[in-house]
């Protein structure tokens, strides 16, 4: 079971149990995600299965769209809904026109601490752990990548936007840090991501539906192959010695090289259409180094 599955998640579950529920349902041990989804957030969640867990860093690299409500006038120690209350402000003089004030110094490359309610580690303990014993140390801020912003409708107390943004990004600091900006607190309500990389909404499956495909056995119509991650690589195709070499791990040099040493990495086929996996250019040697070889 090699392959990308495109699943809507449902909100009040993580996304590890999804994980554990599409590992029941195929009986495939190798199964993965591509970005944590908080519980209460919905969207699209890919889920890696067999050898497509392989590729899920370039999965995670990719740029993510979301869909948010941000409340205004409340923020919490969690910055989103779930969270105990931590300030609490009066929005109702704040213009839409003041919104988008605030929300244009979160565009481009910003600077962004992670909550304490996250995945992120320090000393190889989660922050999240540390937060519900009731500790709150200083983090580190991280440079993310805001694309696109936009305030898609403002009715007191709630902002909703859309966000396009680099990986490691998160919204609910976003929203913290608006109210903070605004200066009357606010978290974040609402959470969809409609897009990660290639994968959109508009065409991820429900949990229902995928364990109906799995009972009956229709579940391949729904996974997507391994290389759709990798379109924005060259392709290259090679022959059966070259396949070998790969096989082996070893680095190759290749005649039709020169477009694709452009880029960093590049994606092999075999003559019958296979694919083989990812090489990674090495320029001072003027060679493909093998990054992943999916070769059966």
């Amino acid at each position: 079971m090699d392959g990308i599955l495109n699943i809507n998640k449902p909100p009040g579950k993580t996304s590890h149990s999804i994980v554990a529920r599409v590992r029941r349902l195929s009986g495939e041990k190798r199964v993965g995600h591509a970005g944590t989804l908080d519980p209460a957030a919905t969207g699209v969640l890919p889920i890696c299965l067999g050898q497509g867990t392989r590729i899920v860093e370039f999965l995670v690299d990719t740029t993510k769209e979301y869909r948010a409500e941000i409340e205004l006038g409340i923020a919490t120690d969690t910055y989103d809904s779930s969270g105990r209350v931590t300030q609490q402000g009066d929005p109702s003089r704040i213009s839409r026109q003041q919104i988008e004030s605030a929300l244009g110094s979160f565009r481009g490359s910003i600077q962004q601490i992670p909550p304490m309610y996250s995945a992120v580690k320090r000393r190889g303990r989660p922050l999240y752990e540390l937060a519900r014993k009731g500790i709150d140390i200083e983090r580190k801020s991280r440079t993310v990548k805001i694309h696109r912003l936009e305030l898609t409708a403002w009715q007191l107390p709630v902002a909703s936007v859309e966000v396009e943004c680099s990986k490691g990004t998160y919204i609910r600091s976003i929203a913290h840090d608006l109210g903070q900006s605004l200066g009357c607190g606010a978290h974040l309500k609402s959470l969809v991501r409609t897009r990660c990389g290639p994968f959109d909404i508009d065409k991820a499956v429900s949990m229902p539906q995928l364990e109906e495909a799995f009972h009956h056995g229709y579940w391949q119509r729904y996974a997507y192959p391994i290389d759709i991650v990798l379109q924005d690589y060259s392709a290259i195709v090679v022959d059966e010695a070259t396949e070998e070499a790969l096989k082996n791990g070893n680095p190759v040099t290749l005649e039709n090289q020169e477009a694709g040493s452009r880029q960093k990495y590049c994606r092999a086929y075999a003559v019958d259409g296979r694919f083989l996996g990812i090489l990674r250019h090495v320029p001072d040697k003027g060679v493909w180094q093998p990054k992943k070889v999916l070769i059966q």
